[in-house]
């Protein structure tokens, strides 16, 4: 079958956490799920093995480097319902279960805010390796207040200030990741006893208002180069940033009709980049509930309804949007309030319902028991895949960013029943192409493709896009 002549393929990528209470808080109660031992290696690893079996692009791994105490002016509630907290780093998950697999990516999320960019970007060049290029990074620029001020700060930069800033960050990972070592700097030369040539090797030189950083790249030429870039802005702002960077974005919407107009919206600022509309995979968040029957799915759901929590659930909401919740009477809506936390997620519930109407604080409770800022899906797998196909059709996203709300349970399920039901209509393919996450992404090989910002600061692209400091570094300028 020709490309042309292929239906739109549906792609999904799971959505974790190092912690409990990832995105369905009170869940955690439930006796099959196993979120409580995020603490254990087995735990990742049978996670990443089973959703390679389901032909998985990837799992990430959300992380947060603060307390949600928006809600009520306190982390307590946060504490007692076990919201993102206790958590731990996602990067050391990595290499476990890049070792159990062979496909699979990983797409880890780390702030921009409170990590100098040099030793991060050893980091994600020493994943690059040990994964065979299977890493990706989700950036992000921070949006919890306790994060600012436990690292010294009073509170977190304004929005787009957070955002002005991680451009330089990821200017001097792309001078590094790109603009320091020639692919084939690395000679091994055991004859002449030359492990890499210095003139291949080059200073970056970088002088700006946020970092200085001076000298050469620590790790050799990985797999990708840059990581394959994720990025979840959704503001005016965030779509920007993530149009120059992003080649996985993701967002969250409750209805078709908003997401419709998010995914129209990433995509003409892709072509304002000066890249192709479609030079980024745009997976939305949801979670699907399934078995092998619409009954047993919905009795599923009503289950899992019963454990989860209205407080977890508005803590949450109250990070995420910046605003305690815990001030609004459960029936007022949320009129128009200025947010300096995740502004997408503020003017999401703004917007009218598909039933009509604006969201009060007990809509909004409600929304997130289950699944977060995105919709819950129930049926039979049949069900869930016709569904899957009407919200690719109607909105023009590539995949989903799938949720649990057991874990890995729900994966399972996914696996058992959805995706055969995918495959049948000829929508899903769980084969793997050869090579790293870009390619299997994209098709078009290892590395950034020449239209994205990082490709400018390739040490071999032309000089006319490299700063004149990395072109003259003394004895280890380059030769061209």
């Amino acid at each position: 079958m020709s490309e042309q002549s292929r239906p739109r393929q549906i792609r999904f990528n799971a959505f974790d956490m190092n912690c409990v209470a990832h995105q369905s808080p009170g869940l955690w109660r439930h006796p099959d799920d196993r979120s409580w031992d995020y603490n254990t290696i087995d735990y990742w690893v049978d996670l990443a093995t089973l959703l390679e079996r389901g032909g998985f692009d990837g799992l990430f791994i959300a992380d947060v480097l603060g307390t949600y105490d928006v809600y009520a002016g306190t982390d307590e509630a946060a504490i007692r319902q076990g919201a993102q907290i206790p958590v731990n780093d996602p990067v050391l998950l990595v290499s476990a279960m890049a070792h159990a697999t062979e496909h699979l990516g990983f797409g880890i999320t780390t702030g921009t805010g409170f990590e100098h960019p040099y030793p991060f970007a050893r980091r994600l060049s020493t994943l690059d390796h040990l994964t065979r290029g299977r890493i990706g990074w989700n950036v992000v620029t921070g949006y919890l207040p306790a994060a600012a001020r436990n690292m010294g700060e009073e509170d977190q930069l304004a929005h787009d200030a957070r955002y002005d800033h991680a451009d330089e960050y990821l200017t001097v990972l792309y001078k590094l990741w790109e603009g320091s070592w020639e692919r084939d700097a690395v000679r091994r030369d055991r004859a002449h006893g030359v492990f890499a040539d210095p003139a291949k090797v080059h200073h970056i030189g970088h002088r700006g208002e946020h970092f200085s950083v001076p000298g050469i790249h620590l790790s050799e030429p990985s797999p990708q180069g840059s990581p394959v870039i994720y990025q979840a802005g959704a503001s005016p702002r965030g779509r920007r940033f993530a149009a120059q960077n992003a080649e996985a974005i993701f967002v969250a919407a409750p209805t078709k009709a908003i997401l419709r107009e998010v995914v129209s919206q990433i995509r003409e600022e892709l072509v304002t980049a000066g890249r192709d509309p479609y030079d980024a995979r745009i997976y939305t968040l949801l979670t699907i509930i399934t078995d092998s029957t619409p009954e047993a799915a919905r009795a599923k759901a009503a289950e899992y309804q019963r454990y989860a929590s209205d407080e977890g659930s508005l803590v949450f909401m109250s990070g995420w949007m910046g605003i305690d919740l815990a001030s609004y009477d459960l029936d007022e809506p949320i009129g128009n309030v200025e947010s300096n936390a995740i502004q997408s997620a503020v003017a999401a519930f703004q917007q009218a319902s598909e039933s009509g109407g604006e969201w009060s604080v007990r809509d909004i409770a409600a929304w997130g028991g289950i699944g977060g800022m995105g919709p819950v899906l129930i049926g039979s797998g049949d069900e869930i895949a016709e569904s899957l196909q009407e919200w690719v059709a109607e909105t023009d996203v590539d995949g989903f960013n799938v949720a649990y709300a057991i874990t890995p349970g729900s994966f399972e399920d996914i696996v058992t029943h959805v995706v055969p039901a995918l495959e049948r209509r000829g929508v899903y393919d769980r084969t793997y192409a050869p090579g790293t996450l870009r390619h299997k992404l994209f098709g078009r090989g290892d590395h950034l493709p020449d239209n994205h910002r990082g490709a400018a600061y390739r040490v071999d692209g032309p000089l006319s896009t490299i700063d004149d400091s990395i072109r003259t570094v003394g004895a280890l300028a380059p030769t061209r």
